[in-house]
């Protein structure tokens, strides 16, 4: 269980300090927004579902974000050391969301459908609203950009033409609608997981 655990929030952490790469992508930055939104509300849900379901302790899910966070924090600081730019994705974006599904388990006594329906489409939803304050927190894209050039960007991820407006113009709208869906399907994994 506890390996578990390890695993599922080392892999959310890799999966993190990754995300922040969006900020590069200085034309593709919406695009790459909203599928590191759902990566991560992904990785989200489905240990901290696990976490609660097995404690069976609301609150629990909650914990499982700060180790998420904790461990992001200490991860980024040995990349600042390293040089890599340390302004972005700092922001502790899955601690509200998981306070939102020890919400719903706590307010529908423990009921695990309810989690599953309830807590997917809730944290799936407001996950990409919270790492909207990533954006807002960070340094000017563009400079943070020539400021740390990546040469190794493959040639298929170099933008031709400005990508803005793709997407409906919307990469909270996408990233929460896709979101609300796929974290259903991963917080009834996490309880599954549980041989429940």
């Amino acid at each position: 269980h506890y390996l578990f655990i390890v695993v599922v929030a080392v892999n959310s952490t890799l999966l993190t300090i990754n995300a922040g790469d969006y900020i590069f992508y200085t034309d593709w930055a919406w695009t790459s927004y909203t599928v590191f939104s759902i990566s991560q509300t992904l990785m989200l849900i489905v240990g901290a579902t696990y976490y609660l379901t097995f404690t069976g302790v609301p609150g629990t899910a909650t914990y499982y974000a700060l180790i998420m966070t904790v461990y992001t924090w200490i991860a980024k600081a040995a990349w600042f050391s390293l040089g890599y730019p340390y302004d972005f994705i700092v922001t502790p974006v899955w601690l509200p969301s998981a306070m939102l599904l020890d919400l719903v388990y706590w307010a529908t006594k423990k009921n695990k459908h309810s989690l599953i329906l309830f807590g997917g489409v809730l944290v799936g939803m407001s996950l990409p609203l919270f790492n909207m304050v990533n954006l807002i927190t960070v340094a000017d894209p563009l400079e943070t950009a020539f400021k740390y050039p990546r040469p190794t960007l493959p040639p298929y991820m170099t933008p031709i033409e400005p990508q803005v407006g793709k997407f409906y113009n919307s990469p909270v709208a996408l990233g929460a609608g896709a979101g609300a869906v796929l974290g259903c399907t991963f917080a009834a994994l996490g309880c599954k997981l549980n041989t429940w």
